[in-house]
């Protein structure tokens, strides 16, 4: 009865939190720090495994602060759920569904090509809506057998389509990696850009000759240099802007 009513518990749509959440206190998190601090001294002495540190023979108000080990089934709980790390798709057989063509990744599948099958599977749909069709303009009473026909089309042909997530799903993330590839070398040409543009701003302020100072044109240079440097930096503000 109790193993019934924490069952239920884990599978409302608003479980409670754990109760093992209590065992989260300040001194039991200082505990196990202290504990695993002193597992990995030893562990660097003795092995160079990279794995995290589980503290072995913990005391039963500190197990819940150390997460479980990963299942070695690939399979496990959570909020009432069975979960698998592995997922396959299920066969129409398993749905108990009619499988209209013979899978390409059998030995005496007729067609390896997919896209051969579903552009027959797509042909067949249209035939088969458009015998509904006349169906429906005759005898509406006699359409639950084309329907379920229908039905079985768009099952099979939807299934198959299911077949191409793995595929979908890393040329997805070959797309991502090449996206990332091109935003930093488009960042790293404009970072040599301005690189070549400061080098040669500098080189031409380098190269450019102040008058000599007079003190008898003391107040003419004075003009003249200031000038020079407002020349300067509107130059510098036009290769930047």
């Amino acid at each position: 009865m109790a193993e019934q009513s924490q069952q239920s518990a884990l599978g409302a749509t608003f479980p409670a939190p754990p109760p093992f959440w209590q065992a989260f206190t300040p001194e039991n998190v200082d505990r196990i720090a202290q504990l695993r601090a002193a597992q990995a001294g030893e562990a660097e002495n003795t092995s160079s495994d990279t794995k995290p540190i589980r503290v072995l023979d913990l005391p039963s108000e500190l197990r819940f602060l150390q997460p479980p080990e990963p299942p070695a089934d690939g399979i496990w709980n959570c909020f009432g759920g069975r979960y698998f790390l592995t997922e396959p798709i299920p066969t129409l057989a398993e749905a108990g569904v009619e499988q209209l063509y013979t899978p390409p990744a059998t030995p005496t599948g007729k067609h390896v090509d997919r896209a051969l099958i579903l552009k027959r599977l797509a042909k067949s749909l249209l035939l088969n809506f458009l015998e509904l069709v006349g169906i429906m303009s005759v005898d509406p009473s006699q359409n639950t057998e084309k329907i379920q026909d229908l039905r079985t089309i768009f099952i099979n042909f939807h299934h198959l389509l299911n077949e191409y997530r793995p595929h979908q799903a890393r040329e997805s993330l070959i797309l991502m990696m090449q996206d990332q590839l091109d935003r930093s070398r488009a960042e790293t040409e404009g970072i040599m850009r301005m690189k070549e543009k400061v080098e040669g701003i500098l080189e031409g302020l380098g190269e450019t000759k102040l008058p000599e100072s007079d003190d008898t044109k003391m107040d003419g240079t004075d003009a003249m240099e200031e000038d020079i440097g407002k020349g300067i930096w509107d130059e510098l503000e036009k290769e930047f802007s």
